[in-house]
């Protein structure tokens, strides 16, 4: 799927359902990609992947019929473009704690005259990469509005751990604390007319997000997935 194509389906209306890749290896991209996912996230911040790995992991990704996305290191110009260079249709960022830097985010990722980004990248597609930002602070969630104004913001994806860090409360949707945190960032990017997406791990907290507007749905994540399913399928042998 042509990354232009996701980011038109980016600015619709139908949810997007994706997979969350920390294991740094083509196989594994392609094998989550081949469960019929919309996108992949390339896990450069948190994963074993390196920028290194980069080309075969993204175009194993596009083997399987998903696209390939970034969740970058951190909110810079190099790590965003490195990642575009290197075959990523587009970025999630973190670490974006303002509507100034979500507004330097997106000049990395564009190119003269609609922003700063160099040329010369080894897998850089033709088309307009999207460019997604994370809230996970409390400093960024008071600056949403003004983030979602920023012309180039395509998204925000919320990382529930580090916002329930930052505010000092369970990890748990329906946290006192956390549920109205969420309900707010869901309600800003529904008045701003673009996708908002919760990080989950497994299908049952992925719908749940779903039903309540999140249209980039990851719905599970490689590691976890494999060791929850061989566990399931031990627990059953011993039975």
């Amino acid at each position: 799927m042509p990354s232009e194509s996701f980011k038109e389906r980016l600015r619709g209306g139908e949810p997007l359902f994706g997979g969350w890749l920390t294991i740094g290896d083509p196989l594994a991209a392609r094998a989550m990609a081949a469960a019929g996912l919309d996108y992949v996230v390339i896990d450069l911040q948190h994963g074993g992947a390196t920028e290194r790995d980069l080309p075969a992991i993204t175009t194993a990704i596009r083997a399987g019929g998903a696209v390939p996305v970034g969740r970058v290191r951190h909110a810079h110009t190099a790590d965003i473009g490195r990642a575009l260079d290197l075959g990523c249709a587009g970025v999630i960022v973190p670490n974006v704690e303002s509507a100034e830097q979500a507004r330097s985010v997106v000049g990395a990722c564009h190119y003269p005259p609609a922003g700063y980004r160099s040329g010369g990248g080894v897998l850089a597609g033709q088309e307009e990469p999207f460019c997604v930002i994370m809230v996970e602070s409390s400093a960024a969630l008071s600056d949403l509005e003004q983030t979602l104004g920023v012309p180039g913001v395509d998204g925000i994806y919320v990382g529930p751990r580090d916002l329930s860090y930052s505010l000092g409360c369970q990890l748990d949707p329906s946290d006192p604390v956390l549920r109205p945190a969420l309900e707010r960032i869901w309600a800003a990017c529904a008045a701003a007319g673009k996708p908002v997406g919760v990080h989950a791990t497994d299908g049952p907290t992925a719908r749940l997000y779903r039903e309540n507007g999140c249209r980039l749905v990851t719905v599970a994540a490689d590691g976890l997935a494999i060791t929850r399913t061989a566990a399931a399928n031990l627990a059953a042998a011993r039975q």
